[in-house]
């Protein structure tokens, strides 16, 4: 079935917040993005609802019961094709009419799908930091060879991504990664101790899953972006900075060497980055309010307490050691993350048990290929998860 007058968009984690919003956007233009087929984990209720609306061609789940399970719901109503698991995620990611691919998963499992897209010759609009966190070399290689863009969806670097529109690269003093401080900027480093998921979960300004919540809580969603940004912009880490800013309206900015700094501020929506990913290099309307600087009162900044968020140095020593570091330095996360919102760990072991699989792993990641990456991220985990079983971490 040709779709010729719209541009075909194949989502990667549809039920997830970047996935809803994204639909949300192309909602609003039906007669300009048409969704081609859509990539989910276990909320097959919602992927329903989604497939039923949206009336995609090929639909993927994380496992062969919901599979089975979707099948039932949709029966009668539309023709879909049903896949489950890592065949399923490429299928979606390398669907023939899709022109761009919003690669939306949390977490590692995001890597190879995307990384498929983008040999098949999609575009992505990138959401998965832990794509390039993990090979962003190879990623970003894989791109230039294949003739692709990569466009960011983080609001972080969608902002820098716009700053940098007509100014020249070498101009570039420094980027500033803003960061909102998560849900416990100012807290002294003793009361972290006591945090417990629940509190680390209810973030003060954006609405996001529970991973990447608790992420932005410790500014591991920092550290990662600080990594991802080394390879989406090309810049040294010496280039790459980072402040806290509560508000959450100015999303980050470019300094450049006349002492001129591009902002890109609005309300903090994803609407508005995933928009301009899937309409770029056009503007088009979201339908949300704009910002009022009148309203939105003083706009703070203030240098990231390095003793409280720890996690910023390990991004900046991942860089240094290189090789496939920056996969051990996500693996172990993902691994002590799970095991904190288990109850397993406490909140301050998150970023030492990163810490600790750095030390053990640092002299065999020399190489950056995928398999030594995939390999890396492997051990990282198998350590992690060693490390929190024998109570190290306590």
């Amino acid at each position: 079935m040709a779709r010729k007058r719209h541009k075909g968009i194949a989502i990667l984690g549809s039920t997830g917040s970047i996935g809803r919003n994204t639909l949300r956007v192309i909602e609003r233009y039906t007669d300009r993005f048409q969704v081609v087929a859509l990539a989910a984990g276990r909320n097959i209720d919602l992927l329903a609802e989604q497939v039923l609306q949206f009336r995609p061609l090929l639909v993927s789940t994380a496992h062969e019961e919901g599979a089975r399970i979707l099948r039932e719901r949709v029966r009668g109503k539309i023709h879909l094709k049903v896949l489950h698991g890592d065949e399923g995620l490429r299928a979606v990611a390398t669907h023939p009419e899709a022109q761009m691919v919003v690669s939306a998963l949390v977490g590692s499992v995001g890597l190879m799908p995307t990384l498929e897209a983008i040999r098949s010759g999609k575009d992505v609009a990138l959401a998965n930091k832990e794509t390039l966190v993990m090979a962003g070399r190879v990623v970003t290689q894989e791109a230039r060879d294949r003739g692709v863009r990569i466009l960011p969806v983080d609001s972080e670097h969608s902002a820098v991504f716009q700053a940098l529109q007509g100014f020249r690269k070498e101009d570039v003093r420094r980027i500033i990664l803003t960061a909102s401080g998560g849900a416990f900027l100012g807290l002294p480093r003793e009361s972290l101790e006591y945090i417990t998921p629940k509190d680390a979960l209810a973030h003060p300004t954006w609405k996001m899953g529970q991973k990447v919540t608790v992420d932005s809580a410790s500014l591991m969603n920092k550290a990662l972006e600080i990594i991802e940004a080394r390879w989406l912009f090309d810049l040294p880490p010496s280039k790459i900075h980072v402040q806290i800013h509560p508000q959450s309206i100015v999303h980050s900015m470019v300094e450049y060497i006349d002492g001129s700094v591009m902002a890109q501020l609005g309300i903090p929506d994803m609407q508005i980055p995933i928009a301009y990913a899937l309409a770029y290099p056009e503007r088009i309307k979201t339908g949300l309010p704009p910002l009022n600087l009148v309203e939105a009162g003083p706009l703070t900044f203030q240098e990231p307490q390095r003793d409280q968020f720890p996690a910023l140095d390990l991004a900046y020593e991942a860089l240094r050691v290189g090789g496939a570091m920056p996969a051990v330095l996500n693996g172990a996360n993902e691994v002590a993350v799970d095991a904190f919102l288990q109850g397993r760990i406490r909140f301050t072991r998150i970023v030492e048990v990163v810490r600790q699989v750095m030390h053990i792993h640092r002299d065999d990641v020399r190489e950056d290929d995928l398999e030594s990456v995939l390999a890396a991220d492997r051990r990282a985990r198998q350590t992690a998860e060693g490390l929190i079983e024998r109570g190290l971490m306590g």
